[in-house]
């Protein structure tokens, strides 16, 4: 398996995700969309960094890395990349919060439809800058 078909299978699992996220919106499922979001960029942002030629760490907000490899990165890319980076980091902070809570934050309470709703809009501009650069340098 080459990195370029490693980064579309990243991509064809993001998509899923992305497609899950309705699900739960649609039953309230607030928390669990704000979770499964930040699984969606992770797999996006790691499909990117691998159809760059870069191998992925093992951590969950990889953007950073994007930044810091920007010149890698097409020019038309390059206006979203502190985007993508934005995103990476708002939805890794909320990544254990939004699936265990605490004893003082509960999941189910403390995210709403609106998280909900920036969740899915965050992702999925994640996923058609993935797909943008990811089918465009096939």
């Amino acid at each position: 398996m080459t990195a370029n078909e490693l980064a579309r299978s990243y991509l064809q699992k993001a998509q899923v995700r992305l497609e899950m996220l309705s699900f739960l919106h649609e039953r309230g499922a607030w928390s669990d969309v704000v979770r499964e979001a930040q699984e969606m960029v992770e797999l996006a942002l790691k499909a990117m960094l691998r159809q760059a030629g870069l191998d992925p760490p093992k951590w969950h907000d990889v953007g950073p890395i994007l930044l810091e490899e920007a010149e890698i990165f097409p020019a038309a890319l390059q206006p979203d990349l502190a985007r993508l980076a934005a995103i990476s980091k708002r939805l890794r902070k909320e990544r254990e919060f939004a699936f265990y809570g605490d004893i003082d934050f509960i999941p189910t309470r403390e995210y709403d439809q609106a998280d909900s709703v920036q969740a899915m809009a965050d992702a999925a501009f994640v996923l058609s800058a993935a797909r943008n650069f990811i089918v465009g340098t096939n």
